[in-house]
Order: C-alpha cells, then sequence, then structure tokens
C-alpha cells in the first residue's frame, strides 16, 4: 500500500485497515509458528503498512488538533491539506521534513 493512497482514505477506511493489516500480520506469524509457510518477505512489508497507516492517522489527528482542518468528507474531495500545510505543521513540531 503507497502513502497515496493511505492519504487519500476517510478516517474509518483507515482504521478498517489498520485492523485487517494487524489480523494479516498475526496469522503471517502464526503460519511461521506452524511451518506452515516458508515466504518471510511478506512480513515487513505488512509492518511497513501499518506503519504508514498509524503515521497517516497521527499527521490527521496533529492536523485536527492544531490546524483544526477536518478530514473528515468524502473521498478524493479537495479537503486534502497541501503538502506545504503538512511541512509547516511538522515543522512547528519539530519533527518536520524539509
Amino acid at each position: 500500500m503507497k502513502a497515496e493512497e493511505i492519504h487519500g482514505m476517510s478516517e474509518t477506511q483507515l482504521k478498517t485497515a489498520l485492523e485487517d493489516a494487524r489480523q494479516e500480520l498475526f496469522n503471517l506469524r502464526f503460519q511461521i509458528a506452524t511451518r506452515k509457510i516458508k515466504n518471510h518477505q511478506r512480513i515487513p512489508h505488512v509492518k511497513k503498512d501499518i506503519a504508514r497507516i498509524m503515521t497517516a492517522m497521527r499527521e490527521r489527528e496533529l492536523m485536527q488538533e492544531y490546524v483544526g482542518i477536518e478530514e473528515e468528507v468524502a473521498v478524493g474531495a479537495a479537503a486534502e491539506p497541501t503538502s506545504q500545510q503538512r511541512r509547516s505543521l511538522l515543522g512547528r513540531l519539530g519533527r518536520g521534513r524539509k
């Protein structure tokens, strides 16, 4: 899952995707423990997806808290903050990319 896809999701879609990814990670770990799967390459991908989803959720939480931007609108709407707004918010928090 790419970051652009994640940023295009609504809050409820993010929560659902997070639950699904965590369930998939659990199932993969269980299959490895029972030696039903030999390909371990999927686990890092699922972990990264979980991290991306959690990062997007936290970013939205911070945007709502500090800037007051509501993103719970229809998917694909123009309410998505620009990358410049994101950078400026994250820069003010001392964690931003420049």
